[in-house]
This record gives C-alpha cells, sequence and structure tokens, in this order.
C-alpha cells in the first residue's frame, strides 16, 4: 500500500480507512467503474494501478499478494484472467478518474473510476533530421583551417626559391 497520506484518513482511522480502500478496489474490479467522492477516488488510484501490476506478473506469488488485499476469489480470478491481459502493453494509468460534479445532499465533489481497458494505441515516431550543432561546428573548422594555410604557404615559399635561382 503506498504511504499514507498525513492529517485525518477517510474513515476516521488507518484500519478503517484500508478496509474502505479494499473494497473499493473489489467493486472496481468487479463492475469496472464506480461513483464515490474525488478524495477516495484519489486515494483509490494508486491501490488499484498497484493490483493491476501484481496481476500483469501473474505468478503464484503476484496472486497471493493480491489475495491479501481483496479477499473475494471470483473477483481475484478476473483481476487475473480478465484484465491483466488485456492492459498487458500499457505500461501504467490503468484507471481514470473523471469528475462528474457534486452530489445534491452534502455538495461532495463526485467523481468515476474506471479501469482503462482500450488498447494501448503506440506513438507515431517521426523521423526528423537530426540537427548538428552548429557551434561545435564552427568553433571546430577554425582550428583545422590555419594548419591548412600554413602548410599551403610553406609549399608556396618551397616553389619560389627554385624558380628565383
Amino acid at each position: 500500500m503506498p504511504t499514507p497520506t498525513k492529517g485525518p484518513r477517510l474513515g476516521g482511522g488507518p484500519a478503517h480507512e484500508r478496509l474502505m480502500l479494499r473494497n473499493m478496489a473489489t467493486s472496481l474490479f468487479k463492475h469496472g467503474k464506480i461513483t464515490t467522492t474525488e478524495t477516495k477516488a484519489k486515494r483509490l488510484r494508486p491501490v488499484a494501478e498497484r493490483l493491476v501490476s501484481f496481476a500483469k506478473r501473474g505468478d503464484l506469488h503476484a496472486r497471493r499478494r493480491v489475495m491479501q488485499q481483496i479477499t473475494d476469489k471470483s473477483v481475484v480470478h478476473e483481476l487475473f484472467a480478465n484484465i491483466a491481459p488485456q492492459v498487458a502493453e500499457r505500461q501504467g494509468g490503468y484507471t481514470r478518474i473523471t469528475k462528474l460534479g457534486f452530489r445534491k445532499g452534502d455538495n461532495a465533489p463526485m467523481a468515476l473510476i474506471e479501469l482503462v481497458l482500450e488498447p494501448v494505441a503506440p506513438k507515431n515516431a517521426t523521423k526528423k533530421p537530426k540537427l548538428t550543432n552548429s557551434v561545435k561546428a564552427v568553433a571546430a573548422a577554425p582550428v583545422e583551417a590555419p594548419a591548412e594555410v600554413v602548410e599551403t604557404e610553406v609549399e608556396e615559399a618551397a616553389v619560389e626559391a627554385p624558380a628565383a635561382e
């Protein structure tokens, strides 16, 4: 579980908060999306994404680690058998939080948290020509040029000397 935040907990105590997050993660994997308050959705996101990362590994140890958090075996099976293969190519960002507005009774900000199961589209690789650093090219050119000029002057002087004699 991610590092707990300072300040008040969601359910009053840290144990109750862990239970609430586990229940919300179970509901998220069972239904694919849940509607809750923004604060709870933001606290649920790292927990759910970590469980999906374990499910992507797919080994026995990962299954047992997920079973410590989610005690419903059918939901764990759903997570490993259906959800993990759908997000196999995705590097992260398995959940999406969409703000919905305010609840009528207490004006609490509501949000929809859902699993992102669409296949990931790879970015188009644009082939741009590589730019050369003009500052380094200009600085390197004058160093070589005087050496050539010196050699040329020496050759000209050597050519003129036999002609004069």
